[in-house]
Order: structure tokens, then sequence, then C-alpha cells
């Protein structure tokens, strides 16, 4: 196996995109904790770009670059407009999805069901690159229902490939598209890392992230050595300050701040969102995890979910919560 630890490029580190979750509030407060690592939209179909207020939906703050805007969808001509939107819009990179298992998406002929239709994939790639200037990178699984050898997967990125796209982020499960519902999918089949690693030793000349069940340092440490990133999901959410944990070691140049410090940083951004009209619960859900593992976070999670929905509820909501944490550690 290929071994990349000589390898002097710096390693990517992302964060997942997630329906739901990593929304531009989301993604603002997880850029205090890390400035260097990159960051994803939630998936965005072509249909809600094509026919919605698509100037609202791709509005982001500056601070949130590196972003990339995954989109979701299969017809090649829709989606070139979505990208070149995307690109106007200043995005840094086009990210398609063909990963999500999800029976609502694979319902509109897209997410992980498109790992099937290799060439119309291929199509869809052609047709965005050829639209705008900024990379079109694939983010898709090691397969999908029984087409799940790795002779399937190496053709499919082979085929992609030969389109110019040079980045693929490989979520090392397969997708399961029946039988199994997406949060099941989400521990069912078992992680298959080697296949993700072979990828890479095959295709050297490709970015390869690699994505799944990625919790820790050591973790993050035993893949840079194999692929060219990692990328993660559910911890970046649950525990946000683990991203802080990767800056510091990956990009040590950059300072890192303080749990309080960012709490602190995420205030003018609270009260501007505030003055607009936006809700504070719809930001607060973001920082329940800030405190995980440390003590405190009881108290810290309570109080947020106690008075954040609250209908005056402001930014004195936040403040309260840093206090009772800095005296129950007192």
């Amino acid at each position: 196996m290929q071994n990349l630890s000589t390898n002097t490029r710096q390693p990517i580190i992302a964060v997942a995109p997630m329906m739901d979750w990593t929304d531009r509030h989301d993604r603002y407060f997880l850029r205090l904790i890390a400035p260097n690592i990159r960051l994803y939209t939630e998936m965005l179909t072509m249909q809600a770009l094509t026919f919605g207020d698509y100037q609202h939906l791709l509005a982001f703050d500056p601070s949130e670059k590196y972003l990339a805007l995954q989109l979701g969808g299969s017809n090649p001509a829709c989606l070139a407009e979505c990208a070149k939107k995307g690109e106007e819009a200043g995005y840094d990179e086009i990210n398609l999805n063909v990963g999500c298992p999800s029976p609502r998406v694979s319902s509109g002929g897209f997410g992980a069901c498109l790992m099937l239709e290799p060439n119309l994939v291929a199509d869809c790639i052609t047709a965005m690159q050829a639209a705008i200037t900024i990379p079109v990178t694939v983010k898709c699984r090691i397969g999908v229902d029984n087409e799940d050898s790795y002779e399937k997967l190496s053709q499919f990125i082979k085929l992609i490939a030969s389109t110019g796209c040079q980045t693929f982020i490989i979520h090392a499960r397969k997708a399961w598209l029946s039988g199994l519902s997406p949060k099941q999918n989400r521990e069912i089949p078992p992680l298959c890392y080697e296949r993700v690693y072979q990828i890479k030793q095959d295709f050297p000349h490709l970015t390869i992230l690699i994505n799944g069940g990625i919790t820790t340092l050591n973790q993050v440490d035993t893949h840079i050595n194999k692929v060219d990133g990692v990328m993660i999901g559910r911890a970046a959410y649950g525990n946000p300050y683990f991203l802080a944990e990767l800056q510091a070691h990956y990009f040590p140049d950059v300072p890192v701040l303080t749990r309080e410090q960012v709490i602190e940083n995420f205030y003018p951004y609270i009260e501007k969102q505030l003055h607009n009209g936006e809700k504070l619960s719809r930001m607060t859900r973001h920082i329940l995890g800030l405190y995980q593992g440390q003590r405190g976070a009881a108290i810290w999670r309570r109080h947020l979910s106690e008075n954040a929905h609250k209908a005056c509820a402001d930014v004195k909501v936040v403040e309260q919560a840093l206090s009772l944490v800095a005296n129950f550690n007192s």
C-alpha cells in the first residue's frame, strides 16, 4: 500500500455537507473554531436553485470561505446553470452529491443511485465544467446495493476522472437504497476504508478524501498517511471543538480560539442575525455540543435548550449560558 507520509502537500480537512445541519449559521460558527478547514453547504437541489429564490439560498458570509456548494440533481443542463450561479455567488468549488441514500433523494433520480448511472454522472460533470472555471468535485460511496465490487468502484472513478474531475470524496460505506433507512445506513454495512486507500493507490494523480466514522485525531492521522484528506461528518456537529484539535495539529501557524473566545466572537453575528429577524434558536442549536466532554456541558446545553426558543430571547441567553459554565468551573 502506498504511504503518503512523506508527501509534503498540506492535507485537506473538511466538514461534510449535512442536511439541516451545515447551514450558514453553523458554517459561520465552525469557521470561528477552525479557520483552515474546508466547509460545504447542505445539499441544494437543482430544482430549488432553478425555481426558488436562488440568491437567498446561495447567500453566505465571506468569512465562511473556503466554501464549497454541494448540488443535488441529474440533469446536465440544469446542473450547469446551477453551478454557474454558484460560481457567480462566490463559491470556491461545486460538489455533486452521488452518495445520499435517502429514499426522497433517490426518488428524484439523484444522490447515491447515480452511481448506477456512471455515464449520466460523467455527462453532468462535463456540463458543469464547461460552464464554470472553479473545480467540480464528486462525493460518492464505495458502492450501491449489490453493485459493490472494487472493480465497479474503480470503473466509476476512472470514467468520471476522464472528464477532467480531479477530486473525489469517498464515503467508505456502501449505500443501501432499499431495506435500510438512511439512519441505519450510517452504521450498516461496516466501513471499508481499504477500498478508498486502494483507489488512491490506483489513481495517484487524483485527490482522494475519505469520509465515514472519523472521530479522533489518531484516526485522521492514519487516513492522511494513505489519502489526501479527510471529511468529518457527525463528529464535527456533535463535538464541534474537535475541529480545533485538528486545526491546531495540521495548521499550527494559525491561533486556535478557546471555547469562550469562540462564543464571544459569535456574539456580533448573533446580534446581526437577530436584527435581521432570525430566531435565536436557529443559531444556538448548532452550538449545543461546544462543551461536549467538558465540565459544565450539561449546564450549557440545558440553559440554551430551555431559553433560546423564547419569544424575546436574545444574545443575553448565550452570555448567561457561558457565565453558568464559568461559575461551575470556578
